[in-house]
């Protein structure tokens, strides 16, 4: 029995564009393109009238802009929606945006057309696919009550020397449903911690403002990883959209290498690449995180990590937006314990604070599923 095939909205008003995604889509046996808008306004229309499984986004229209028409897709007819953005500085920054809002993945719309047609031939069916049934109102749920749960307090581990911390490390892995949760958890996590290094799937120039963005809501520093960066406590590299970023060791700190390199696990950044890197590096003084995210990116890191001698921590099910890298991590044997969202935190707070050389911590145990 044959399934039915994913119905797609495409909404964006370059008449090019429009017609590069439709040759692309129609050409995937699976995807069926049922409408096209040139505005938010026809897209909302059209929205009603159709009802696709998946629309994709441009955000920058004239007129209703895509921000506008993706709160409106959201509060009358919650779909998934995947962001289709330029490679600019206004559109990275308008895409973060959409993702904090609700919007559930993004391509790129690099230049050319070459580049284009392979973008939308070979990454936007393949997250379509991904996105086909996800229940938006379910996740859209689940952020506004993480949003208005107040957050306990973050218990410091420790007063010491920043020394100390600077011999430890805190890899994250993260990818589809990643900026709302990352936003979450750095605004709950303070100082003193040791330096953090996060991979977040995101093309090139979204990496920035959604660095940016972090360190907006955070007591730590956040930045874009840079070639040369000496790992510093309480301070989070987000490793830059396009590129592999590695940790190697220089004298008594981890500094950050960013190169080119080949795709990894489907990836550029891949979580694997950084996580197998710190593993290297820091060993046992390791503590590394897999949360929400399609696909399996990162499972290979965590065993890294558990094999030096570190420790993995892994998002549960019920607070992830996508439970598929950190499921596949945890299945696979390579994570210590799982935590929701909410508690990982205190989660990672409790763990720098059992690094060898820091004082048990004092924060209680939170909730967790133990392998």
């Amino acid at each position: 029995m044959s399934r039915k095939p994913i119905r797609v909205l495409v909404i964006d008003d370059s008449p090019l564009v429009r017609e590069l995604i439709v040759d692309s889509l129609t050409a995937q046996r699976d995807i069926e393109i049922v409408g096209t808008a040139c505005n938010g306004d026809e897209g909302l229309r059209l929205l009603g009238e159709l009802q696709p499984d998946v629309v994709t986004l441009d955000l920058q229209m004239p007129g209703k802009d895509g921000l506008a028409t993706l709160d409106d897709i959201l509060s009358r007819r919650p779909t998934p929606v995947i962001v289709v953005s330029a490679l600019t500085q206004r559109a990275a920054e308008s895409a973060v945006q959409a993702l904090q809002r609700g919007a559930m993945d993004y391509v790129a719309k690099p230049t050319g057309l070459a580049a284009m047609r392979q973008s939308f031939g070979e990454e936007l069916p393949m997250k379509i696919r991904n996105m086909a049934g996800v229940d938006v109102s379910h996740v859209l749920q689940m952020r506004k009550v993480r949003a208005e749960r107040r957050q306990a307090p973050i218990v410091r581990v420790d007063d010491g020397a920043l020394a100390r911390y600077a011999s430890g490390c805190v890899a994250i892995g993260i990818s589809t449903g990643g900026p709302p949760a990352l936003a979450r958890l750095f605004a709950a996590l303070a100082p003193p911690l040791p330096p953090i290094v996060v991979v977040q799937h995101m093309p090139e120039m979204f990496t920035g403002p959604f660095a940016a963005r972090l360190n907006s809501v955070s007591s730590l520093t956040v930045k874009e990883a840079e070639d040369g960066d000496a790992l510093q406590p309480n301070c989070v590299y987000v490793a830059p959209g396009g590129k592999q970023l590695t940790v190697r060791r220089r004298a008594e700190l981890g500094v950050i290498e960013v190169r080119d390199g080949d795709f990894v696990s489907g990836h550029k950044p891949s979580v694997d690449v950084m996580m197998s890197s710190v593993a290297a590096v820091y060993g046992n003084r390791c503590v590394g995180v897999i949360m929400t995210g399609m696909g399996r990116d990162g499972a290979d890191g965590c065993g890294a990590i558990r094999a030096a001698g570190g420790f993995v921590l892994g998002q549960d099910e019920e607070s992830s937006d996508v439970y598929g890298m950190n499921k596949v991590a945890f299945v696979e044997g390579n994570v210590d314990l799982q935590t929701s969202l909410d508690h990982m935190p205190e989660a990672i707070v409790v763990r720098v604070g059992q690094l060898p050389g820091h004082r048990k911590s004092v924060v209680p145990i939170v909730p967790v599923v133990a392998r």
